[in-house]
C-alpha cells in the first residue's frame, strides 16, 4: 500500500475541464471553481472544436483559466488525457463542462482529506441534477458502500468527485482511449484495485452532475459500458460477468428516490 506523508506546504489543485458545445452551461462550471475559497486552484479547459458560442465563454473567462485549447481530439478520454497532461496541479480533479461544484468550501474539503488521511485519492458523494433546472435532484449517487470488491457488481465510486495525486498519472498511466464509454471505470479499477491505492471518502455531496452523460443514453449505450465493465475488470484481475453486473440494478433504482441529508452532511 502506498501510504503517503502529509503535505508539506500547500499544493495546487488543477482541475480539467472537458467541453464540447457546452455554451449553455460553462459558465456555471467556471463560477464555481472560480468561487472555491482554497487559494490555489487552476483550471484546464480542453474544449474539442465547439461550433456553438464555447469559445466566447471561455473569452469572457480568460483571466481566470490557467490554460485552455480548442482543437478536435478522439474523444471524451483522449481530451482528459490532453487536459492531464496540460496540468501543473499536485493533486487533479475532473469536472465536465455541464457539471458544478454547488459549494465554494469543495476543493478545501478534499484537501484537508489529504491532509489528514494521507491518502492517494478521495471521493465523495454526488447528485445528479435535471438539465434544465439544476436544484431539481434526480438521483443521489451515494458511495458509502464502496469497496474494491464491488467493482465485480459494476459498481464505482463517483468519477466526477475522484481527486487523486498527480503521480499516479505518470506511474500509473491515462484513461485508456480504446474504450468507448468506460475508460473511467478502467482507470478506477486500474488504480484503486489493481494498485491498492489508498482512498479516502468525504461522506458529502461535491458535485452537481447534469442528466444525460455519455454512458447514460440509451439501452444500446448501456450494453457497451456492460461490456466494457466486463473488460476493464479482467484486465486489471477481477473477475465477473454480465451476470454479475445484474446486482448494480436494485441499488441503482433505490438511488431514483433516496436523496441525501444536506442538512447533516453540511
Amino acid at each position: 500500500m502506498n501510504i503517503i506523508q502529509p503535505f508539506a506546504k500547500q499544493p495546487l489543485v488543477s482541475i480539467v475541464t472537458v467541453a464540447l458545445n457546452a455554451e449553455a452551461h460553462l459558465a456555471q462550471n467556471i463560477e464555481s471553481v472560480r468561487g472555491q475559497t482554497y487559494p490555489r486552484v487552476e483550471q484546464i479547459i480542453v474544449d474539442g472544436g465547439s461550433k456553438d458560442g464555447t469559445l466566447d465563454v471561455i473569452e469572457r473567462y480568460k483571466n481566470v483559466i490557467a490554460r485552455y485549447v480548442s482543437e478536435p481530439d478522439n474523444g471524451i478520454y483522449d481530451a482528459m488525457n490532453k487536459g492531464i497532461r496540460m496540468a501543473g496541479g499536485d493533486v487533479l480533479g475532473l469536472l465536465n463542462a455541464d457539471d458544478f461544484y454547488p459549494r465554494p468550501d469543495v476543493i478545501s474539503q478534499v484537501m484537508q482529506t489529504f491532509q489528514r488521511t494521507g491518502a492517494d485519492a478521495v471521493f465523495a458523494d454526488l447528485v445528479v441534477v435535471d438539465r434544465a433546472r439544476p436544484e431539481r435532484i434526480v438521483r443521489y449517487y451515494d458511495s458509502s458502500g464502496f469497496h474494491p470488491g464491488r467493482f465485480a457488481q459494476g459498481w464505482m465510486p463517483p468519477h466526477p468527485t475522484f481527486f487523486v495525486l498527480r503521480k499516479h498519472y505518470e506511474t500509473l498511466g491515462l484513461y485508456r482511449t480504446d474504450y468507448k464509454i468506460a475508460a473511467d471505470y478502467e482507470l478506477l479499477t486500474r488504480f484503486l484495485a489493481r494498485h491498492k491505492l489508498v482512498y479516502a471518502r468525504i461522506p458529502r455531496v461535491l458535485v452537481h452532475m447534469r442528466s444525460g452523460g455519455v454512458s447514460s443514453r440509451n439501452i444500446m449505450s448501456n450494453w457497451i459500458l456492460n461490456r466494457e465493465i466486463v473488460r476493464a475488470c479482467q484486465e486489471n484481475g477481477i473477475q465477473t460477468n454480465m451476470l454479475r453486473l445484474l446486482c448494480k440494478y436494485p441499488r441503482k433504482f433505490l438511488e431514483y428516490f433516496r436523496r441525501p441529508d444536506l442538512e447533516v452532511k453540511r
